[in-house]
C-alpha cells in the first residue's frame, strides 16, 4: 500500500453531490494519473462537512486548507498550483464577511469555533465507504471493550451515568430505555435505529449515515450485547439512496471483518444488521408507527403501555432509538461517562446537532454543546440573517415545533428551557425567518404538512387539524373574524390534549406559538385586512398612482390576466376584481407608478 503524502478530502455528501463533487473527484483523479502523482495524493471522498453554505468543499491535508465552492473546473488550478507548487489557490478560500480575510484553515472560521462535534466527529474525515479508515479513528473499540471488559449492566450503567437522552425529539435517558429493555424477559428481542426522519428542512440523521455509517452500526451491536439482542433493524427512508447505499456497504464490510455476524471478536457475541423501507411517511418518526409499518402493517401509532421496551416488534422487546441518539455511544464507551456529561447543561447533557436553514448566512449543519444559546446559533455561527434583513423568528423542533422571537435569543437550548419558552428540541431542524415572513402564513404551512402526513387514526388529529387549517387559510384570504383567534386557541388546546401521539398533541404548537409572539400580526388580518409582511396574496392590494403614471403600457402588456387597463400616454388602472397579486406590473414599471398596500 502506497503512503501518500497528501490527502485531498472532497464532501461527497448529498448536497454537494448535487452540486458536481463527483465530477470534482473525477477531475482531480485524471489531473492526479496526467501528473504522475497517484501514489503520492490521495482523493478521498467524504461526508458532509457541515458547512453547505460554502459547498462544494475541498479540504486538502496537510496544513487544513479548506476551498469552498470549489467546481469541476477548479481542479486543474488546486492540482497545479497547490499539490505540485505548493502554492494556495486563495481565490478558493473562504472569505470572513467581517474582516474581508481569506481564511485557509477552517479552525479559523466562525462557522467551526463554537461547534464541538461527537455526533459528527468523523464526517468529512473519512471516507464513509472504508472500514478501516473508521477504525484507524478509534472504531469498533467501543465495542470490543464492552464485549471484553464491561458486563451489560455495566455498560448500561456508563450510558445512564453520561446523561445521554433520546435525540429523535422526546428526550427520554437512552440509558434507562436500555435498562428497561434488558429487563424484559422474552426470547427474542430487537434493536430498532429509527433513521426515518422526516421534519421539513432537516438532514441530520441522513447526514451521519451518509458520512459515518459504521458509528451507529457499532453502536447497534452495543445496544443488542447490553439488551440481549441479535438482531438489528434500520428503519431508513427508502428516498435516501446514498445513504442506503453507505449502509449497505458498511454492513457489508463489517460482517467480512467479523464485526457482525457470529461469534464476534471470539466473544460468543451474535449480532447482525437489517434494513427496512420506509415510504417517507413522517409518523412513522413515532415508534410505535415504525414498528408497524416494518411488519407490513399501516404505519398508525398504538396507545402505550406497553411500550416496545416491553412489547414492540413482532410483539418482543424492542429498544428503539433515532441514529444521533447511537452515534454517542461509541464515543461515550471509549471516553467515559464523566468525559460526556461534563459538556452540556444540568438536565441535557453532551451536545445535539442541528440543520439550520431559512433566512441565515450559513445554511449547514451544526454541532453545538447543550446550552449554547439561539444567538450564537443564528449570530456567530450561523452569521446572521441574509441580506442584511431583520431577524424575526426561529422555528425549533420542526412541524412540532414553535416560532421564537428575538426576546428568546439567549435561551439556552437545551430541552427543558426551549419547552418552557413554547417550543421543542425535536430532532433537530431550525429554521430562521426574517421580517419578510408572515407568521400566520407560517403556521398554516405548518398545518398543512401536518394534514398530509397524519394517519388519520384518531379524531383530534384528522379532524381537529384540518379545522385549524381552515381557520387559517380564512385569516390569510382576509376572511377572518375577531373571535377566530380565540377558536384558534380553544381548539389547539383540545387536540394536544387528546391526540394518540406525538405527531397530533404537537402538531398545534405552531399556531400557539405564533399567536403568543405574533398576536398582533394575527390581529391586522382579521381587523384591518392587511398582511404585514406582504405575503398573504388576498390582502395584498397594487394600485396606479395617477400622478406617476406616465401611460407606456409597459404594465398593461406584461400583466397575465388583463386586469389593467388603459390608454397610451393616460394614466392606467388596475380592476381589483381580476388582479390575482403576481406583482409583475410592479416589478416592470420604470416609474415606481405602482404601489404596493
Amino acid at each position: 500500500m502506497s503512503e501518500y503524502k497528501m490527502q485531498i478530502l472532497v464532501c461527497s455528501g448529498t448536497g454537494c453531490k448535487a452540486s458536481e463533487s463527483e465530477e470534482i473527484i473525477n477531475s482531480l483523479n485524471s489531473l492526479l494519473d496526467e501528473f504522475g502523482l497517484e501514489n503520492d495524493v490521495q482523493v478521498v471522498r467524504t461526508g458532509c462537512f457541515g458547512f453547505c453554505e460554502k459547498g462544494p468543499i475541498v479540504k486538502i491535508l496537510p496544513g487544513n486548507t479548506f476551498y469552498v465552492r470549489v467546481t469541476p473546473a477548479d481542479a486543474e488550478e488546486i492540482i497545479k498550483e497547490h499539490v505540485v507548487k505548493g502554492r494556495t489557490v486563495e481565490r478558493l478560500l473562504y472569505t470572513d464577511p467581517v474582516t474581508h480575510e481569506n481564511i485557509s484553515d477552517s479552525k479559523g472560521i466562525d462557522f467551526y469555533k463554537k461547534q464541538i462535534r461527537i455526533a459528527l466527529r468523523n464526517c468529512g474525515f473519512i471516507n464513509p465507504e472504508n472500514i478501516d479508515e473508521y477504525i484507524a479513528r478509534d472504531g469498533y473499540m467501543a465495542l470490543g471493550k464492552c464485549l471484553t471488559e464491561l458486563t451489560p449492566e455495566e455498560t448500561i450503567q456508563e450510558i445512564k451515568d453520561s446523561g445521554l437522552r433520546g435525540r429523535g425529539g422526546g428526550g427520554f435517558p437512552t440509558g434507562l430505555k436500555w435498562e428497561i429493555t434488558r429487563k424484559s424477559e422474552a426470547d427474542q428481542k430487537y434493536v430498532v435505529c429509527n433513521a426515518d426522519e422526516g421534519d421539513p428542512g432537516a438532514f441530520m440523521d441522513r447526514s451521519i449515515l451518509e458520512g459515518d455509517p459504521h458509528s451507529v452500526l457499532e453502536a447497534m451491536a452495543i445496544c443488542g450485547y447490553c439488551i440481549g439482542a441479535d438482531i438489528g433493524l434500520v428503519y431508513i427512508r427508502a428516498e435516501y439512496p446514498l445513504a442506503i447505499n453507505r449502509l449497505k456497504t458498511a454492513i457489508s464490510q463489517a460482517r467480512e471483518v467479523g464485526l457482525l455476524g457470529e461469534d464476534i471478536l471470539g466473544t460468543g457475541f451474535n449480532f447482525d444488521i437489517e434494513l427496512r423501507y420506509g415510504a417517507g411517511a413522517f409518523v412513522c418518526g413515532e415508534e410505535t408507527a415504525l414498528i408497524h409499518s416494518m411488519e407490513g402493517l399501516r404505519g398508525e401509532p398504538t396507545f402505550k403501555p406497553p411500550f416496545p421496551s416491553v412489547s414492540g416488534y413482532m410483539g418482543k422487546p424492542t429498544n428503539v432509538n433515532n441514529v444521533e441518539t447511537f452515534a454517542n455511544i461509541p464515543v461515550i464507551i471509549n471516553k467515559g461517562a464523566g468525559w460526556f456529561n461534563k459538556i452540556g447543561t444540568e438536565k441535557s447533557k453532551g451536545t445535539k446537532v442541528f440543520a439550520l436553514a431559512g433566512k441565515i448566512n450559513n445554511v449547514g449543519l451544526i454541532e453545538v454543546p447543550m446550552g449554547t444559546t439561539l444567538r450564537e446559533v443564528i449570530y456567530d455561527i450561523g452569521g446572521g440573517i441574509k441580506n442584511g434583513k431583520k431577524f424575526k423568528s426561529v422555528q425549533t423542533g420542526g412541524p412540532s415545533g414553535g416560532c421564537l422571537t428575538k426576546d428568546f435569543l439567549d435561551t439556552p437550548i437545551d430541552y427543558d428551557n426551549l419547552i418552557a419558552a413554547g417550543s421543542m428540541m425535536g430532532s433537530g431542524g431550525m429554521i430562521v425567518m426574517d421580517e419578510d415572513d408572515c407568521m400566520v402564513s407560517i403556521a398554516r404551512f405548518y398545518l398543512e404538512f401536518t394534514l398530509e402526513e397524519s394517519c388519520g387514526k384518531c379524531t383530534p388529529c384528522r379532524i381537529g387539524n384540518k379545522r385549524l387549517h381552515e381557520i387559517l387559510d380564512k385569516i390569510t384570504r382576509g376572511k377572518g373574524k375577531p373571535e377566530d383567534i380565540e377558536r384558534l386557541k380553544v381548539l389547539s388546546s383540545v387536540i394536544k390534549d387528546t391526540s394518540l401521539c406525538g405527531l397530533g398533541q404537537s402538531s398545534p404548537n405552531p399556531v400557539l406559538s405564533t399567536i403568543a409572539n405574533f398576536e398582533d400580526e394575527y390581529l391586522a388580518h382579521v381587523n384591518e385586512g392587511k398582511c404585514p409582511a406582504g405575503q398573504c396574496k388576498a390582502l395584498l392590494k397594487y394600485e396606479i398612482v395617477e400622478d406617476l403614471c406616465t401611460g407606456c403600457t409597459l404594465c398593461f402588456r406584461n400583466c397575465p390576466v388583463g386586469a389593467i387597463t388603459g390608454e397610451r400616454r393616460l394614466p392606467h388602472y388596475i380592476d381589483q376584481s381580476i388582479c390575482i397579486k403576481c406583482g409583475v406590473c410592479f416589478e416592470k414599471c420604470k416609474f415606481n407608478a405602482i404601489t404596493l398596500t
